[in-house]
C-alpha cells in the first residue's frame, strides 16, 4: 500500500464559476499564519457561514442516533445487547449506503440527490420511534433503523466538499477542514448530552425525536444554500463509468486505520453509559462522553491555526499514538469524574487525527470524487462504530463496563500499529524510488 504526496489537486474546469473568494492569510516559512484571525478569513468568503452553520445542525444526528437507538431500546427492552445490535444495523447499512449517496452527489449535485434522502431518513427514523414503543420484534426494529441509514448520508463530507470548492488554497482548505472538525466535536459535545439527558429524564424514546427534526428541518435548510454547492460533474459523451476510488491503495490504507479508530469510538460509547449505571448515576454518561468531545474541541480548533509543515503521514502517527496512550487510561477510572478527566485529555488527540485524515483524502483521490473519498473515510469510521458498539455491548452484558473500555484499547493499540506499519512500508518505498 502506498500514500500519495504532494499538494492539493487545483480545481478542474468545471468549477469555474465558484464565487471569488476572499483575501487569504499569509504563511510564514515556519508555518505559522500572520493573519491574527484564519477562521475569520475563510468565513468571510460568501455563503460560507451560512453552509457551514446548517451543516453543523444537518449533522446533529450523527451523535444521537446511533447512542439515542441504544438508550431507547436499554430502556424499553431492558438490554444493552439488543440496542447495541440494532445501533449497529443502523450503522453498518449507512456505512455501505453512504459511498454510494456520495457517488451519485458527485455525479449530479447535492440538492437533487438529497431531498428526497432527507424526507426519507425523518420518516424512518419516526418509524423506528414507533416501533419501539410498540415493543416490536427485533427483525423489524433492525429493517427500520435500516432504512435510516441508508438514506441518512454524510452531510459532513458534503460540507467539506463545498469548502474544497470553495477555496484553492492548501493554507486555508486546512484552517477550514480544522473548523469542520472542531464544529463535528461541538455536535459530540451538545448530542450525548441532549440525547442521555432526554432518554433517561424524559423518555427512553425522546433521544431520538430531536434527530428526527435536526435530519429533516437541518438537512433542507443546508440543501436550500444552493450558491456555494459544488456543481454537478459534466460527463463527457461516450465516458466511462468512473472508477471506484477504493482503488486508491493510500485511501484503503487509511478506511482500515479509521474502522479501528471508529471502533474505539463505538466502544467508548456504550462503555461510558456503563460506567456510569454502575456508579448510580447513568444521567450524567452524556456529560462524561460531552468532557471527550470537549478535549477533541479545543485541540481542533488550535490545531487549525497553525499550517503545519510536517508530512501528514508523520502527523497521522503522532495523532493516533497520543489518543491510544489516551485510551488506555480509561481502564484507571475508579469514578465518574475521574473518567471524565481522562476523556478530556484522550480527546485531545482526536480531532488532529480526524483532520489530518480528511487533508490527506485531499491528495488520494481525484478532486472530481472528493465527496465519495470523503465519505468512505467517515463510511470506516461508522463500520468501526458500529462492530465497537456492538462487541462492547455483548461484551459489558456478560463482565461490565471495564470490557467494554478493553474492547476500546485493542481498537486503539491495533490502529496504532496499523498505522506505523503504513507509514514504514510508504518511507520503504520512497527510499527505494529515491535510491533507484
Amino acid at each position: 500500500m502506498a500514500w500519495k504526496t504532494g499538494s492539493v489537486p487545483q480545481q478542474d474546469p468545471v468549477h469555474s464559476t465558484k464565487p471569488e473568494p476572499s483575501p487569504r492569510a499569509a504563511s510564514t516559512p515556519d508555518g505559522t499564519l500572520t493573519q491574527r484571525n484564519p477562521y475569520r478569513v475563510i468565513l468571510s468568503n460568501p455563503g460560507a457561514v451560512r453552509f457551514s452553520v446548517t451543516g453543523a445542525v444537518a449533522r446533529l444526528p450523527m451523535s444521537m442516533v446511533g447512542l439515542g437507538i441504544v438508550l431507547m431500546l436499554q430502556g424499553l427492552y431492558g438490554s444493552y445487547a439488543v440496542g447495541g445490535r440494532v445501533s449497529a444495523v443502523y450503522l453498518i447499512v449507512q456505512a455501505f449506503c453512504s459511498p454510494q449517496i456520495a457517488r451519485l452527489v458527485d455525479r449530479h449535485g447535492q440538492s437533487k440527490v438529497m431531498r428526497p434522502l432527507v424526507l426519507a431518513t425523518a420518516v424512518s427514523m419516526m418509524g423506528l420511534i414507533a416501533a419501539a414503543l410498540a415493543q416490536a420484534p427485533e427483525a423489524v426494529l433492525m429493517a427500520l433503523a435500516a432504512a435510516v441509514g441508508a438514506s441518512i448520508g454524510s452531510v459532513g463530507a458534503m460540507v467539506r466538499a463545498r469548502w474544497s470548492y470553495l477555496l484553492d488554497d492548501p493554507a486555508q482548505l486546512h484552517t477550514a477542514f480544522s473548523l469542520e472538525s472542531a464544529i463535528d466535536e461541538m455536535v459530540f459535545v451538545i448530542g450525548p448530552v441532549l440525547a442521555t439527558s432526554l432518554a433517561t429524564r424524559v423518555h427512553p424514546a425522546a433521544g431520538l425525536v430531536l434527530p428526527v427534526l435536526a435530519a429533516g428541518l437541518g438537512g433542507w435548510w443546508f440543501l436550500m444554500q444552493r450558491d456555494t454547492e459544488p456543481p454537478a460533474r459534466q460527463i463527457v459523451p461516450g465516458e466511462h463509468r468512473q472508477p471506484s476510488v477504493l482503488r486508491s491503495p493510500g485511501l484503503v490504507a487509511l478506511c482500515l486505520i479509521f474502522v479501528l479508530v471508529g471502533g474505539i469510538f463505538g466502544a467508548v460509547d456504550v462503555s461510558t453509559i456503563a460506567f456510569a449505571e454502575e456508579h448510580g448515576n447513568e444521567g450524567i454518561a452524556g456529560l462524561i462522553l460531552a468532557a471527550f468531545a470537549l478535549g477533541s474541541l479545543t485541540s481542533g480548533l488550535g490545531y487549525g491555526l497553525r499550517n503545519w509543515r510536517s508530512p501528514l503521514t508523520t502527523r497521522l502517527t503522532l495523532t493516533m499514538t497520543g489518543l491510544t496512550a489516551g485510551i488506555w487510561l480509561f481502564l484507571l477510572a475508579d469514578s465518574t469524574g475521574l473518567l471524565a478527566l481522562m476523556m478530556f485529555v484522550a480527546g485531545f488527540a482526536i480531532a488532529p487525527t480526524m483532520i489530518t485524515g480528511n487533508n490527506l483524502v485531499q491528495i488520494l483521490v481525484p478532486e472530481r470524487q472528493l465527496t465519495e473519498g470523503l465519505t468512505w473515510v467517515a463510511t470506516a469510521l461508522g463500520i468501526g462504530i458500529s462492530v465497537g458498539t456492538s462487541i462492547a455491548g455483548t461484551r459489558i452484558d456478560s463482565n461490565g463496563a471495564h470490557a467494554g473500555f478493553l474492547v476500546a484499547t485493542a481498537c486503539a493499540s491495533v490502529g496504532l500499529l496499523m498505522t506505523v506499519a503504513a507509514v514504514l512500508l510508504v518511507n520503504h518505498r520512497r527510499r527505494r524510488t529515491t535510491s533507484g
